[in-house]
């Protein structure tokens, strides 16, 4: 795996724009907090209110810090508004894998087509930069429109792992496991997730 964790890392085309979180992005990322709580409904950290959003942002920065995730802010750039978050976590250097989760959009940017953007771009990282052999994602399997969503991507569902966490409410919750591989990127993933960026 090649990636240095690195404060330089904005990834972009004429739709989206990524680039690392920082605290300051309090401003952009608490409207969603204060007014769309459904957004953390299957979230294993609630952002939920103004201190929870303080603690969610805190929490990223920190782990960006120590090495163990890196955090995104993610702008739309047709509206030019702050759109949501997302992040590469679980970093395995000596297996070549990583994770890719804590994604959220606002409300007015589900649907958009701008998560496709993101994880194009997220992937092509991955692949191409970070050079990782594996890209993992997991959701609640209650989620249905977020596995939805990934399978539409390209990614492959592997199984479900039973009680494996506790949700932002204190209920337990099962995950579903999903990927995509360096093999199936290059070989059909990228193009057929390039070619859905334009419908």
């Amino acid at each position: 795996m090649n990636f240095q964790f690195s404060d330089d890392y904005t990834l972009q085309n004429d739709s989206v724009f990524l680039r690392p979180l920082i605290y300051d992005d309090i401003q952009y990322l608490l409207p969603f907090a204060l007014n769309e709580l459904s957004l953390w409904t299957y979230s294993l950290q609630s952002a939920a209110g103004e201190e929870a959003m303080n603690n969610y942002v805190q929490n990223a920065i920190n782990s960006r810090f120590n090495q163990k995730e890196y955090p995104f802010i993610v702008f739309d750039k047709k509206s030019g508004h702050c759109s949501g978050c997302t992040r590469f976590y679980d970093i395995q250097p000596l297996a070549d894998t990583v994770q890719l989760g804590f994604t959220w959009y606002g409300e007015d940017f589900q649907g958009t087509g701008l998560n496709k953007h993101c994880k194009y771009l997220l992937l092509e990282f991955a692949f191409e930069k970070m050079e990782v052999c594996r890209v993992e994602f997991r959701a609640d399997l209650r989620n249905k429109r977020s596995i939805a969503a990934m399978k539409s991507i390209g990614c492959t569902e592997e199984g479900i792992l039973r009680s494996n966490g506790y949700c932002a409410d204190g209920s337990r919750r099962d995950s579903i496991v999903l990927s995509i591989i360096k093999e199936e990127w290059f070989d059909h993933a990228k193009a057929n997730l390039f070619k859905k960026l334009s419908t």
